[in-house]
């Protein structure tokens, strides 16, 4: 570009650097602040301005860093839900088939109740001795109490049972007291009643026991004793048999 001077006399001032017209325009601009106070704010909004840049710098790199962390959380929310899931499908599974074996037990256990009774009552009555009835007692129902948290399997109302006989000889009836006792599969033997009766013209002893049936502990380490001692108890004896213990 051609610059023409039109003022003789007059030289024409040379282009100067940039920078020393920005160092110029800084000078002269603080030349300009006279107030303390312009300047403090001035000062305080740059620490402003820096603390905030380093605040982003610092979030920005922190949350670089988590982002791994995350992804890892959530890939092990999605594995643990999963195992979850499939916990819940196994106990529905178990509370199934443990609902099926209580209904099975409850069935199948008190098919050889009254067996195992008259079987034991048989085998318990000594020499001289013969019975006259045995009969089933009912009992009151357990009361029943609401309870959600715990969930039990229903059981089975105990048998209870009365005896009625009669002997020619006083100690068969305390050996029959005796032998009922010694039964695995009853308790609570007691005497109701024994009174002296004619029998075709022959004094007797008219007796009125009670009992209850034993019903056997449902636990895996009890089935091999129980198998064991209802085997043993298979083989049954004559009535009017005495048996020696």
């Amino acid at each position: 570009m051609i610059a023409i001077n039109l003022k003789p006399g007059h030289k024409r001032a040379t282009a100067g650097s940039p920078l020393a017209g920005l160092a110029a325009q800084l000078k002269g601009f603080g030349q300009k602040i006279k107030d303390p106070y312009r300047i403090g704010a001035l000062a305080l909004s740059l620490g402003w301005l820096g603390y905030v840049g380093i605040s982003q710098m610092s979030a920005s790199s922190e949350l670089a860093n988590l982002e791994p962390q995350l992804e890892q959380a959530r890939a092990e929310n999605q594995r643990f839900r999963a195992f979850l899931g499939e916990k819940r499908r196994l106990e529905a599974v178990r509370d199934s088939i443990q609902a099926q074996i209580v209904t099975i037990k409850n069935v199948d256990g008190d098919r050889y109740v009254w067996p195992h009774i008259l079987d034991e009552v048989a085998r318990a009555v000594p020499a001289y001795t013969w019975l006259t009835d045995v009969q089933f007692i009912a009992s009151a129902p357990p009361p029943v109490t609401v309870d959600t948290t715990v969930k039990r399997p229903a059981e089975s109302p105990p048998v209870h049972l009365q005896v009625t006989g009669r002997t020619v000889d006083i100690q068969g009836y305390t050996r029959l007291l005796r032998q009922l006792e010694d039964s695995p599969w009853l308790k609570d033997v007691a005497a109701i009643s024994a009174n002296t009766v004619l029998d075709q013209n022959r004094a007797v002893t008219a007796f009125v026991l009670k009992a209850s049936f034993q019903r056997a502990a449902a636990t895996p380490e009890a089935a091999p004793a129980r198998a064991t001692e209802a085997a043993a108890h298979l083989r049954p004896a004559p009535i009017g048999q005495s048996q020696e213990n």
